[in-house]
């Protein structure tokens, strides 16, 4: 096993890295900037370093200076937790060729899965149903684009290769706007991405977001722990996550499953990743697959037993999955809420001081919050804060337990998204279950 880790992030996955760590019996060494000395885990952690001050380019995403952080503990691993430096194939490939082992997938399937067109053709090639597109990038000939889109039906959307996160998409309805969108499009992925690469799908418009979550080690074997539903969104990032999926049946579940069990054992994957697909009229579509551990796992982890940070390790440390595909069981229903530090109407950041702070409790409820009672919120990170997560016997159980929960939390001296989630539960679109990935701007007016 690895004897000691350096923990590459910061906030809630920070603390839940350190926890695991400390689980197995590995020493953990926190990296931080100098706007976090006083972070839970670095409070918890065996040993300390600060790497740089407090801008993301400065200390968190900044390679050498952990690799530094790595050789002078004398650590063995690097874990880079979710963001940051986690799908980073350059950053994979320095930790590895500097000694030491990284806590993820190798670097090859990092850059094979970055790229969304080379993604596409890897998963079409594994058997994975994906969006009708372009099938690869597109060139310059206007006469050529205008004819893929007439065979593939407007509406249409133009992505950028390298894109993510919502970034690099443009919607077309009609012809008239197709070559200006494309122009348009390749110039803002140049500059955000340096990667003016674009193709072209069908754009799905009341699709749900339904991923899968596989794992994968260096001996052959993939498992799928079946899927989540993440469509509460608002502006491409997920509020309101859960799993099982509502509405989608165990065959589905275990047919799509095992196809990505399949482009796993494929493209040479390891370590824990997530398929993410749209989903419309029974259908399944494959989107992106995200490299890494994903903010949403502890649903995941609820309905079936399976911590996946520890598999991680596990993986990384060369040891074989612990469970077989037969043995992953689905009990229940859990629900993830994400809880920001910003305004609930605005949603305008809000960072400051926190003057209290009570965690909610009960059967089936989890925190994941490195938060406390004198933390002051830097305005320097994602605003993200903590997650709650409730599990039940089935659904409504599990809504029924995030209620009581959210009646419950206490978070003063800034301001929260918790009310935000509270009308969300009052829904009877949520409670229904099956929402699309638009409804949340619906309902808030933004679309």
């Amino acid at each position: 096993m690895l004897d000691k880790v350096v923990i590459a992030n910061r906030g809630e996955i920070a603390l839940r890295i350190l926890r695991a760590c400390r689980e197995m019996g590995i020493k953990t060494v926190a990296v931080h900037s100098t706007a976090d000395n006083n972070l839970k885990h670095v409070l918890l952690s065996d040993e300390t370093v600060c790497i740089g001050p407090p801008p993301s380019a400065d200390s968190y995403l900044d390679m050498p200076a952990i690799i530094s952080a790595a050789e002078v503990t004398d650590a063995v691993g690097v874990h880079p937790g979710y963001g940051f430096l986690s799908e980073n194939a350059d950053f994979a490939e320095r930790v590895e060729s500097s000694g030491f082992v990284f806590i993820g997938p190798p670097a090859s399937a990092i850059r094979l899965m970055g790229d969304k067109v080379s993604a596409i053709r890897a998963m079409k090639a594994a058997g994975v149903p994906c969006v009708p597109g372009s099938d690869g990038p597109l060139g310059d000939d206007h006469d050529e684009n205008i004819r893929i889109a007439r065979s593939i039906g407007y509406p249409i959307i133009i992505k950028a290769a390298g894109g993510g996160g919502g970034r690099g998409m443009r919607v077309v309805h009609a012809e008239a706007s197709l070559i200006a969108a494309i122009t348009v499009t390749k110039a803002e992925a140049r500059a955000a991405f340096s990667n003016d690469t674009v193709y072209m799908e069908k754009f799905l418009e009341h699709p749900r977001h339904v991923e899968f979550q596989v794992l994968a080690d260096s001996h052959g074997n993939a498992i799928h722990l079946g899927e989540r539903d993440c469509s509460m969104q608002r502006r491409h990032q997920k509020v309101i996550e859960e799993a099982p999926a509502p509405g989608i049946s165990e065959e589905q579940r275990n047919r799509i499953g095992e196809r990505c069990v399949r482009a796993c054992q494929e493209i040479g994957y390891r370590s824990a990743g997530t398929f993410e697909f749209l989903y419309e009229d029974d259908e399944f579509y494959f989107i992106e697959m995200n490299t890494r551990l994903q903010v949403e796992h502890p649903v995941t982890e609820m309905i079936t037993g399976i911590d996946i940070v520890r598999e991680q390790l596990r993986i990384a440390a060369g040891e074989k999955l612990s469970v077989t595909q037969d043995q992953v069981r689905v009990m229940g229903h859990a629900i993830e809420c994400r809880i920001n530090a910003e305004d609930p109407k605005t949603f305008m950041p809000s960072p400051g001081l926190i003057t209290l702070w009570h965690a909610p409790g009960g059967p089936g409820v989890r925190v994941d919050s490195h938060i406390y009672s004198g933390y002051r919120v830097p305005p320097f990170y994602d605003s993200m804060i903590g997650k709650v997560i409730a599990h039940g016997g089935d659904r409504n159980a599990a809504i029924a337990r995030m209620k009581n929960a959210l009646t419950e939390i206490v978070i003063e001296g800034i301001k929260t998204n918790v009310p935000l989630h509270q009308e969300i539960f009052q829904h009877t679109a949520f409670q229904q279950g099956g929402t699309d990935i638009h409804y949340l701007e619906r309902r808030l007016g933004l679309v």
